[in-house]
């Protein structure tokens, strides 16, 4: 059995975990909030018709923040269809997606339902095809508490307290030739800018997000940063970024090191951030908000512009397996391990589409494989994070180069002192020996062992078999005299707390 080795030791210290890292994204996009999280009639919905079987997946999954409403779709939504008596909102064509919107949830809707869940909403404003005016408005509208136009009307329809929304993504994606209203990188900024400076004058607590690049893999990447921080530094909080990882043919090799590619993406945002913080003499230094990341089969999907106009399509419902399971969670780890830059995370999306939780209209909704990664990680992953560097044999891949077999990092929690390792074993066939030094822990003295694997790297969960892929405890972690020791089974992820 090949072996990895490494040391967790509480001098390592990368930085403190925001919870916000644990973040997910709603759109209205396919089934997303229509039969996802609202569905008037079924027979777990509210009062309100959101559906109380999906809210409390959601609460077990853990996502302190979701970002709202979009995604592609915010570029071109008026969000004042979706205030007010609910009869009387037009339905409108989403370009974004050739879909019918309905308007039958909004900004209020979405704000109760995110209170009986117990997260926060991180909302987007317009600025493909609006700006200044709809932005400051919306920010009026939700959290100044009353006195003005759009706070009394909110109050006129029901909500009688502020909203009191902290952090705002400034548009979405506008590098992107596909996004309603797409600008370069000068347009954008001085927009961003300027919408910014007028929302801070409304609300001066907001907590803002200016647009990254789409992917790394933007041609303008890099520059478009550089530009559009140059813009904003100083009337922002976070740079965005997006990442979407696949498996390409039979590389499956390739796909399970996408973690390694994340590593390099953020270290060049985070290095160009920093250069126009050193150029512009700026004393803050940026947050990265990764506000959109997940696994999607990019591959299998025909495109927007070869959609059929409809109402609530299913759109992008990619089913995951144990191996989908195993890059989600790696790609954790991979956040973890900029946790001193990397504020907000949003697994996009949170249910239906590319999401951990799944549907059916008027039936029953289930956990899919990459939710447990998530969840657990969520749960437990709370803390300081510790720099680990696994001694370990390392594989050749198409797309990353060479990577090493584990994967790993460390989460303690210095209320409690226990200490949580999150680990992946990328070899296809053959277990992996973990040796793990803790001489620095003398209070340590038990150790149990979580993980997701499967004899079948292609299993999933469906609705017919909704528990096929489930986390398993296993036996084998021995901890004595500071040292532990535990078996990574082939493809898999594990979490080891140690208390």
């Amino acid at each position: 059995m090949q072996s990895a080795r490494l040391t967790v030791d509480p001098a390592f210290r990368i930085g403190t975990v925001d919870p916000r890292l644990y973040g997910s994204f709603v759109e209205h996009l396919g089934r997303c909030v229509y039969t996802g999280l609202y569905e008037p009639g079924h027979p777990s919905a509210d009062a309100d018709g959101f559906r109380q079987d999906t809210a409390d997946l959601v609460r077990e999954l853990g996502v302190p923040i979701v970002r709202y409403p979009g995604g592609n779709f915010v570029s071109g939504y008026r969000w004042e269809d979706g205030i007010g008596p609910v009869g009387e909102r037009p339905r409108r064509l989403d370009l974004a997606w050739r879909s019918i919107e309905t308007n039958r949830v909004g900004v209020d809707e979405f704000q109760k339902w995110a209170a009986t869940v117990g997260t926060e909403t991180m909302m987007a404003v317009n600025l493909g095809t609006r700006g200044i005016d709809a932005a400051r408005s919306l920010v009026e509208y939700c959290n100044v508490p009353g006195g003005t136009y759009w706070s009394d009307l909110r109050r006129a329809h029901g909500a009688a307290d502020p909203y009191r929304i902290k952090v705002w993504c400034l548009g979405n994606e506008m590098d992107g030739p596909w996004q309603i209203g797409h600008k370069t990188a000068h347009e954008y900024g001085r927009l961003a800018h300027e919408t910014a400076k007028a929302m801070r004058q409304v609300d001066p607590t907001l907590e803002l997000v200016a647009c990254g690049s789409s992917s790394l893999d933007m041609p303008t990447f890099g520059s478009w940063e550089s530009t559009v921080l140059a813009e904003t530094y100083d009337v922002v909080d976070h740079v965005s970024m997006h990442g979407y990882y696949q498996q390409h043919g039979d590389d499956r090799g390739s796909f399970l090191a996408a973690a390694a590619g994340m590593d390099r993406f953020i270290d060049a945002v985070v290095a160009t951030a920093d250069h126009v913080r050193a150029t512009g003499r700026h004393k803050k230094r940026l947050g990265i908000s990764f506000d959109e990341w997940n696994v999607w089969y990019q591959s299998r999907f025909a495109g927007e512009t070869n959609l059929e106009i409809a109402e609530t399509p299913r759109l992008i419902e990619d089913v995951y397996s144990v191996t989908d399971a195993v890059v989600v969670g790696n790609l954790l780890i991979s956040l973890l391990r900029h946790a001193d830059r990397v504020r907000i995370g949003c697994l996009a999306q949170l249910v239906n589409v590319i999401a951990p939780i799944m549907t059916e209209p008027g039936g029953a909704s289930w956990r899919q494989a990459t939710f447990h990664p998530f969840a657990l990680t969520s749960r437990f992953g709370r803390g300081t994070v510790l720099r680990v560097e696994p001694q370990v044999a390392v594989y050749d891949t198409a797309e990353q180069g060479e990577v090493p077999l584990v994967d790993a990092v460390a989460v303690w929690d210095e209320d409690t002192g226990g200490v949580v390792l999150f680990a992946v074993n990328r070899h296809l066939t053959e277990p992996i020996a973990l040796d793990v030094d803790l001489r620095a822990w003398t209070t340590l003295t038990s150790a149990e062992h979580t993980c997701i694997a499967d004899d079948d790297p292609d299993a999933i969960n469906d609705m017919a078999h909704p528990d096929r892929v489930v986390p398993r405890r296993l036996d084998d972690p021995k901890l004595d005299g500071g040292r532990l020791q535990a078996a990574l089974p082939p493809l898999s992820w594990s979490m080891i707390r140690l208390s």
